[in-house]
Formats: structure tokens, C-alpha cells, sequence
């Protein structure tokens, strides 16, 4: 992968203003986006369905004036543009062996590469596309004589365009069972092109969205969707120029519909985003689909002017890749991760018949998630709440806030409350080991986490309980535990929830299902600065020791975090994308700091997961080592450390 482009292609949707059978108005018109694309550093862009005529010409289609005017229509169009660093697909009529195809043509430096026809071919309603033009399946040719020179057609050609490859399918073929593009995929295209001309009608447009980004899902590949605007024929039906750009079932990009002018969506796809997700997803082979074995294909070159140039990204990265951007979207996610800690929690409590569960409360962000499950997971199965027992632990670095946010949510939930202070047997285990409480270091630290651990398991047995683990996805990517201290628990609900989601759950919990006083803590839990409070606190009582002073700050480890287990990026794509997400933000020589810091401790800190206590996956992300992250303990850093110091 060049890492100039870092994977990225920039491509195109345009919608141009026609008029019905006027070939030369169309191609103006089409050079003009297309120069405008180019202008853009836009790698390839797509045309609607016989765009050089206008889709709605009827039965002039059966005229060899407008046939001819098509056909060279589309000489003009590889002439004009012959200069532009761009790829175009462009539609038309094309008369192929006696019969007549509606046809994409790619074209790129003013020459035709290849052609391929539309596969399915409506034939009801509004559409009587079977007068006019025959399928793919009728076609007999592999090649045809066009400008001198010999061109592929058919409907089985992929296209190398260097960076990426891509493939073709035409308006309805979209909209069947099992459409070209899903055998285009699975055959090494990774870009999908459609020119279309769907018409509008009531509630279709939700629907045709719908449609693109589901299949762009199913062929894990990114879709480039031309749709037919104004200018077209409304004798009957109305074209609303609809295009659309998705990404593995995400839009990237959308036109607004029903305008008059010339318009132009462009996106940036990720080739090696889905090349990761290609990559793992076993299912996404030939050799699954033994039907596949008969279809031939043949792979066309077609120069690529971008291949070499320097990637401007023009696609906005989310800073926060695990929490979702919209309202809608966010509250439902909460919801079903929320869910999801609560179902999986119930099942285990089922499981073992045990009606108590024990965990040690903070007043920090994770154990207030944590304790906030148990209380709905033992709602859930019909446990008394009072079987929950929430132990707070005061420690040399706890201070009056957390204590006091821990006492409250304990008590609000109705669960029951005990305090067991670790200050006098961490004293004494020091004395027994011979270290100096003076000096403030991990042996200092380890053994109040330690401690604490060893009242929850023995408490648990006591009360014939479970221990229930708060330590979040952030922590463990990091090493941030104490090992077999809150590293480990006998269930944790918080291991596939990332810090910057922990804060996000917990805010959308108090909104929504909180009284007044439970939501009041829970809030000011949300603005406590993380800390494990194992350092005494500074002459004003308030926390000394932040997590994100020592480790970095969370926003950026998880969106590390994200790229890393979600796409495998390299430390260079993931330093580039971080530069976009955070700009203002964070500098890029902090960005660069943390970044280093991220990938030494999650390597080094991979022992720790390799011991994990079972609990519930919620989302694409995990680190479990029994079926999500499988990574040996002492693997080397080295190939990513040459990478990260030569961004230096």
C-alpha cells in the first residue's frame, strides 16, 4: 500500500443536466463535471445510465441518428478529457453485433478501456427498457472494433486501476436477488460503480439508500451509485439525481435530490480498510460459492494518474470511533450495550444459582457502569437488590469526593453497603515484605489493588457470591491493571466497553433512566477525574493521581485502539488519520507521543490478557484471548517501532 495515499481513493458521483437525445448538450455537460472532478484530485467518477443520451429518449433509441450521435458523443468525451488525471464511467446506447446494449464505458487518457453491458433489463411499468435493449446474456462478443481499436465488453471484466480495481453493474441490476456486483466482489473488485436511472416515487429513496449500503455491505466493498437528474423526460416519472457513496454499509456521501443544476458528491473510500475486512472475514471467498466455479473473468488494466500523488483526505474522522455521532443512533447503541452487559451478567448468575454478587466501588467511572448492570441484571431475573453488595475500600489516595459518590450510588441503588478500610493491612503487608510506606512506588500502588481484590474474593465467599470485574477495554488495551489484582474478578461486565464509551453509557444511563438524586452522582462521577487513587492526595484533599497524566488521554489510546484490533492499520495510517480527527485539538507531536507510548504498552501488557476473566463481548472490538485477540506474550514491537520512529 502506497503511503502516500494511505489506501485512500478519492471517487466521484456526478449528476449532470441533460437534455432528452441531445448528445452534444450531454457531453458538455459531462466534461464540464468531469474537469470539475479532476480539479478535485478525484481518482475516478461515474455517470448515470446512457447519460450521454438522456435515459428517457424511448423510442429514438430505435433511431440510427441518435445511436451514431451516442457513439461519437463518446469519442468527443475521451478526447476532451484526455488530459484530465481521471478515470470516467460514462453511459450510453451502444450497438454491440446487431443488437443494442445499454452499456457503461470506461475511459481514462482518451482512450476506451472496456465495456460492460446491463445484466437484468426491466420490463414493466414505467420502464419498457426490453424494447430497446437486449442483456448481457445475449451478448456473444469478448471484444469489439470501436476508434480503430479493439475494446473487452461483457459483463465478467474487473478493472486494475493500479490503487484500487472495480467493476460495473447498471441501475436494475442493483435491485435483484443476487446483483453482478456481489460476483464482481468476490472476484477481486473492490470498488462498485452503478449508473442508474431510478425514478422517484413515494418512500423509494429511503429504500434505494437502504439498498446501496447494504450491498455495499455484503460485498464489503465501496459503492459509487450515478443517479439520472434533471432534464430527464417527466412525461411520465421524475428524476430526482439521487447518487449516493457508501462504504461497507455506511454513506459516505448523498445528493440532495430534485435540483436543477449540474451536481458532483464526492467521498473518500478506504481500500485498505476493506482490505482488512476482506481479509478476516472467511466467508468472503470463491470457494464458498461452488457456482462460481464456471464464471470466467478478466482482469483489464486501466491507467491510474493518482496512484503516485499525495492523499488530501476529504472525509471527516470521528475522534470518537466507538461512540456514535447521531442522537438516534447513540441512544439505541446505548441501549443494546447496556443490554448486552445486563444479559450477559444474568446468564452467568442463572448459571451458577448464585443469588449475590460482590463488587468493590470506587466512586470512578467503571465500577459506577458496573454496579449500575448488576443492579438492572438482578432487576432482570428477580433478585432483591439488597443481594448486591457494594464494598467501598478507602485507601491512602482515596479522597472525599469518590467516597462519597460511591457511598451515594450504593445506597440510591438499594444495594447494601459495607466499608472495610485497606489502610492498616496494606501497613502491615508492608512491614511483612520489608518496603518503606515512604516510598511511593508500584510496590506501594500493587499492594493496596491487591488488597482490595482479596476482600471482594473473600468477601464473595463469604456472602456466596460473585466478584464482578469493572475494568474497561481502555485499561486492558493499555495494561493499565494491577495483574491478579483488578485485573482479575470471577465475571466483568466492562471488558468490551472503551473508556470514551464507559463515559458515554454512564451519562446516557443518568438521562434516561435515573431519579433526580441517582443522576445527580452519577454526573459528577462523569466530571471526576480518572485515577486509580493509589497516590495520597495533594494538600487540598483533591485527586493528585490522573491516569491520563501518566498513560495519555483516553480520547486518543481508543481511538488508537479502534484502528489497531478493528482494521489492523499501520502506525503510520493511524498517525495520519489522528492528524485529521484531532485537528485543534492535540498537536501532532503529542498525537505522535502518546501514540508511541500506546503500542509499547500494548505489546509489552499482552500477558495480562492473555488471563482474562470471562464476560460479555458488545461490539466489533474486543480483547478476549479466547476467541477475539490471540496474541502471544512475548511477541517483538520491532517492526512497528522502525515504523513510529521514522515518523519522528
Amino acid at each position: 500500500m502506497d503511503r502516500k495515499n494511505f489506501g485512500f481513493v478519492k471517487v466521484a458521483a456526478a449528476t449532470p443536466s441533460v437534455k432528452v437525445a441531445d448528445c452534444e448538450y450531454n457531453v458538455t455537460e459531462m466534461i464540464r463535471l468531469a474537469t470539475d472532478a479532476a480539479a478535485k484530485s478525484v481518482s475516478a467518477v461515474v455517470f448515470p445510465e446512457a447519460g450521454i443520451t438522456a435515459y428517457t429518449c424511448g423510442d429514438l433509441f430505435n433511431q440510427r441518428l441518435l445511436i451514431d450521435g451516442a457513439l461519437a458523443g463518446l469519442q468527443r468525451y475521451s478526447l476532451e478529457t484526455k488530459e484530465l488525471p481521471l478515470i470516467s464511467i460514462v453511459g450510453l446506447p451502444l450497438e454491440i453485433g446487431g443488437r443494442l446494449y445499454n452499456v457503461g464505458a470506461v475511459v481514462s487518457q482518451g482512450k476506451t478501456w472496456g465495456i460492460v453491458p446491463k445484466t437484468f433489463i426491466p420490463n414493466y411499468s414505467e420502464f419498457y427498457d426490453k424494447r430497446w435493449f437486449s442483456s448481457s446474456r445475449e451478448l456473444k462478443e469478448k471484444e469489439i472494433r470501436l476508434f480503430g481499436e479493439s475494446i473487452p465488453v461483457g459483463i465478467h471484466i474487473v478493472f486494475d486501476a493500479a490503487d484500487f480495481r472495480f467493476a460495473l453493474e447498471i441501475c436494475e441490476d442493483l435491485w435483484t436477488p443476487i446483483p453482478p456486483s456481489s460476483i464482481h466482489s468476490l472476484h477481486g473488485a473492490e470498488l462498485i460503480f452503478n449508473l442508474s436511472a431510478s425514478d422517484e416515487t413515494a418512500g423509494k429513496s429511503s429504500y434505494r439508500k437502504g439498498l446501496v449500503a447494504q450491498q455495499s455491505a455484503r460485498c464489503v466493498a465501496g459503492y459509487v451509485y450515478a443517479a439520472a437528474g434533471n432534464g430527464e423526460s417527466t412525461t411520465d416519472i421524475v428524476f430526482s439525481g439521487h447518487s449516493l457513496i457508501a462504504e461497507n454499509g455506511e454513506i459516505l456521501a448523498e445528493n440532495n435530490r430534485f435540483s436543477f443544476d449540474s451536481r458532483l458528491i464526492i467521498a473518500d473510500i478506504d481500500m485498505e480498510r476493506l482490505q482488512g475486512d476482506r481479509l478476516k472475514n472467511k466467508s468472503f471467498t470463491r470457494s464458498e460459492y461452488k457456482m462460481l466455479d464456471e464464471v470466467e473473468y478478466r482482469y483489464v488494466p486501466v491507467p491510474n494518474h493518482h496512484s503516485e500523488k499525495k492523499h488530501e483526505l476529504g472525509r471527516l474522522v470521528n475522534p470518537m470511533p466507538f461512540v456514535p455521532k447521531q442522537d438516534a443512533l447513540l441512544h439505541e447503541r446505548c441501549e443494546e450495550i447496556f443490554s448486552i452487559q445486563i444479559g450477559g451478567l444474568a446468564k452467568r448468575l442463572l448459571h451458577t444459582g448464585m443469588k449475590t454478587a460482590v463488587i468493590g466501588v470506587s466512586g470512578g467511572l467503571d465500577s459506577t457502569l458496573a454496579l449500575l448492570v448488576i443492579a438492572k441484571a438482578f432487576d432482570k431475573i428477580g433478585i432483591p437488590r439488597e443481594n448486591i453488595f457494594g464494598i467501598t475500600m478507602p485507601g491512602f489516595g482515596t479522597t472525599d469526593r469518590t467516597y462519597n459518590n460511591a457511598v451515594e450510588l450504593i445506597k440510591s441503588l438499594k444495594a447494601t453497603f459495607r466499608e472495610i478500610s485497606i489502610s492498616e493491612s496494606v501497613l502491615q503487608h508492608f512491614n511483612d515484605i520489608q518496603h518503606d510506606p515512604a516510598t511511593l512506588d508500584v510496590v506501594y500502588e500493587n499492594s493496596q489493588a491487591r488488597e482490595r481484590t482479596q476482600i471482594l474474593m473473600d468477601y464473595a465467599n463469604k456472602v456466596n457470591g460473585l466478584v464482578i470485574g469493572t475494568g474497561d477495554l481502555s485499561e486492558l488495551a493499555l495494561g493499565w491493571c494491577t495483574y491478579n489484582g483488578d485485573h482479575m474478578s470471577m465475571y466483568t461486565v466492562n471488558n468490551g466497553v472503551p473508556k470514551t464509551l464507559v463515559r458515554t453509557l454512564v451519562k446516557w444511563i443518568a438521562d434516561t433512566l435515573m431519579d433526580a438524586d441517582s443522576k445527580a452522582v452519577l454526573l459528577d462521577v462523569i466530571d471526576t477525574p480518572v485515577s486509580p487513587e493509589l497516590l495520597p492526595a495533594d494538600e487540598n484533599g483533591e485527586i493528585a493521581q490522573k491516569t491520563e497524566d501518566v498513560v495519555g488521554p483516553y480520547i486518543l489510546h481508543d481511538f488508537f485502539l479502534y484502528y489497531v484490533l478493528r482494521f489492523g492499520f499501520s502506525p503510520s495510517k493511524i498517525y495520519f488519520l489522528a492528524q485529521n480527527a484531532f485537528e485543534g485539538q492535540f498537536q501532532k507531536e503529542v498525537i505522535l507521543k502518546w501514540l508511541k507510548i500506546f503500542f509499547r504498552r500494548f505489546f509489552h501488557q499482552q500477558f495480562k490478557r492473555s488471563c482474562l476473566p470471562d464476560g460479555p463481548k458488545v461490539g466489533s472490538v474486543n480483547l478476549s484471548p479466547r476467541g477475539d485477540w490471540r496474541m502471544p506474550s512475548d511477541s517483538s514491537l520491532s517492526l512497528w517501532q522502525k515504523e513510529l520512529d521514522d515518523l519522528a
